[in-house]
């Protein structure tokens, strides 16, 4: 590596090596040699005169890959694919490649092959994710736990609701992938402004053979289907959907990593720390979140990229341009490189994480009174109490009681007693101990939610045992 170089640091310090080598630069000239030979076979096999041996030949130097050699070309041509054919050629002894083609026919359709075994790799990884968020949420499906909403103390649930409900909005999304997989057209081969000409005037005028010769590239691609009355480009809208579908994958692991920085703060949970591990250079107790840190960091690239995939939509003139060409250089393998990043990030945290049950219980003990304030009050109306007067009453004692704690003026919360020496509720203190009996265990329908949402995740483990396999690598 030369003293100037320059690193991308998604690539070499968050994706996994699958990840990259879908979008490095030798993968992806190893992606266009495989088209062109698929695009010359089926041309042969079409009526197309290929001589005897040509084909093997590319075949023989296909993976003879020289970056350097290829971008001393394009500093000549200043055009990436004159390039790039130029060297395939002299190293093959032939010029048979890219008849009838414009490099619109190669990039295009070579790009969202490199999208679309990209959204696959994503979608192995998130049903991964999806099993470990199901194993964590049953774990803990019936601890009771202190809920919070504007960040404050609200009513019991249980940590494996907690967990759940990230797992659920990744669920979510990830049924969003799987329409983007299915759905996903190819440009196709169409030719300078996507009418065919050349190809058709190729085959003497048969339109017929040019389809098919299209139908045979898109066999070879594996993509669901191709466009039709495209132009030179695909509408870059398909870039949008892509970056889009991965944004949205990102936020239920967003949600969760932050929730576990906030927890960790708390010190009810933690990411996990390594053996060895460093938290602080200068505070030796230090036990950062800095993998739930990275998560959400990541998470905020994504929709960087996809404010630059938003630009690109809708931008195209007339049958196509490449203005775009230089924020897809970027946008594009970084935005899956990125994600790759935070789902290896997220299935580490989720396979290392801790809860500590007795700090659990300790928040628990503290707030328990006031987590009930909704059941004192429906228990109040029940006994003919007014709910306004009910809810009234307990706000005060309950702010009250708040204020004493934190002043230090009382160590234990005594909102109950409070509340069963105020005739307007009509509960007496026995009525109110049993509703802090029932209430510490009392989480409405927080355990049948965490089956559900394993109930889901299972049957996708079934159908992609592979993921169920998934392991990530070692992260950073």
């Amino acid at each position: 590596m030369s003293q100037d170089h320059i690193s991308n640091v998604l690539a070499e310090r968050y994706a996994s090596p699958a990840m990259r080598a879908i979008w490095s630069g030798e993968g992806k000239v190893r992606l266009e040699r495989d088209y062109w030979i698929a695009v010359l076979k089926a041309q042969r096999d079409l009526g197309i005169a290929v001589p005897d041996g040509v084909i093997e030949s590319y075949e023989r130097v296909k993976d003879q890959i020289n970056l350097a050699s290829i971008m001393k070309r394009e500093r000549v041509t200043r055009h990436d694919v004159k390039a790039r054919i130029e060297e395939f050629c002299e190293l093959a002894g032939h010029e048979h490649l890219h008849k009838g083609m414009t490099s619109r026919d190669l990039t295009e359709n070579v790009e969202q092959l490199q999208v679309y075994r990209a959204l696959q790799l994503i979608e192995t990884k998130s049903i991964a994710a999806l099993i470990r968020f199901a194993t964590r949420a049953k774990q803990l499906r019936d601890i009771p736990f202190t809920a919070r909403t504007h960040n404050v103390a609200a009513q019991v649930t249980t940590l494996g609701k907690r967990i759940a409900m990230s797992g659920e909005e990744m669920l979510l999304a990830h049924q969003s992938l799987v329409n983007v997989l299915q759905t996903y057209p190819a440009r196709g081969l169409k030719g300078a402004v996507g009418t065919r000409l050349d190809q058709i005037t190729l085959f003497n005028g048969d339109a017929g053979k040019a389809r098919a010769l299209e139908q045979r590239v898109l066999v070879h691609l594996g993509l669901p289907k191709a466009l039709d009355a495209v132009g030179q480009v695909y509408p870059r809208s398909l870039d949008f959907r892509a970056v889009s579908v991965l944004t949205e994958l990102a936020s239920g692991p967003g949600n969760f990593a932050k929730t576990i920085r906030l927890m960790a703060g708390h010190e009810l949970a933690s990411e996990g720390f390594a053996k060895g591990q460093v938290g602080s250079s200068a505070m030796p107790h230090k036990m950062n979140s800095r993998s739930c840190e990275r998560i959400n960091g990541l998470h905020v690239i994504l929709k960087g990229y996809l404010a630059m995939a938003a630009g690109l939509a809708g931008d195209q003139w007339n049958e196509g341009d490449v203005s775009c060409s230089v924020v897809r250089r970027v946008m594009l393998p970084d935005a899956f490189l990125a994600m790759d990043g935070l789902l290896e990030t997220l299935l580490t945290v989720l396979d290392q994480m801790e809860v500590f049950e007795a700090v659990v219980e300790t928040e628990l003990n503290r707030y328990l009174p006031f987590l009930l304030t909704t059941t004192v009050m429906m228990e109040a109306v029940k006994k003919g109490a007014g709910r306004e007067g009910a809810h009234e009453a307990i706000k005060e004692h309950a702010v009250a009681a708040i204020g004493d704690l934190r002043t230090g003026k009382i160590v234990q919360n005594d909102l109950l007693q409070r509340l069963a020496a105020d005739k307007r509720l009509g509960l007496s203190a026995a009525e109110l101990q049993h509703v802090l009996d029932q209430g510490r265990a009392n989480s409405g329908d927080a355990g049948a939610q965490v089956d559900f949402f394993a109930e889901q995740v299972e049957a996708l483990a079934k159908a992609k045992p592979e993921a169920a396999r998934y392991n990530p690598g070692t992260i950073l």
